[in-house]
């Protein structure tokens, strides 16, 4: 079965980058075969504002079970993408987190490893410690982890660990 996703990145700087993970479902020979559906259309609502962009992001998470936290150099201090994460966490949603450094941008070059971005968000457990999300959700790496043959197998992972 094919997963909703949401896929969270850094726009300005990893467009192109992503735009290779997002898209490569494009030579699987259908969408259910490459495991999953993008539920982002980040380029049409940044130019309406801030309460714009809640709303959208809120409702762009509504029918998804997953979200890729797509990570590039400056993705971890992104305030979008923290919200992105603290909203999908506080749903339920299915996280994953895939390293996008290596994959080459529109020049050919690629990028310096950024920061785990879940390392910025905890859960207090029962007996008052701190959990860390990366302790919790998994990340890869697109080039070293074969993103193109294991996306859907990462989202589905991602899925049912979250009981999705």
């Amino acid at each position: 079965m094919a997963r909703r996703v949401f896929f969270s990145f850094h726009f300005e700087r990893d467009n192109w980058r992503v735009g290779q993970v997002r898209n490569c479902w494009l030579t699987k020979p259908n969408r259910e075969s490459a495991g999953y559906w993008d539920a982002t259309k980040w380029e049409e609502i940044k130019k309406q504002g801030e309460e714009a962009i809640k709303k959208w992001i809120n409702d762009s998470l509504d029918n998804t079970s997953v979200t890729c936290v797509l990570i590039g150099s400056e993705t971890s201090s992104r305030e979008w993408v923290k919200y992105e994460i603290k909203k999908s966490h506080e749903r339920g949603n299915g996280i994953l987190g895939i390293y996008i450094h290596k994959i080459k941008n529109s020049q050919g070059l690629i990028d310096i490893i950024g920061n785990n971005p879940f390392d910025d968000f905890y859960i207090t457990q029962q007996n008052g410690q701190k959990k860390y999300l990366s302790q919790i959700y998994s990340t890869f790496d697109w080039i070293n982890d074969n993103g193109y043959n294991n996306l859907g197998v990462w989202i589905e992972q991602a899925a049912k660990e979250a009981g999705k």
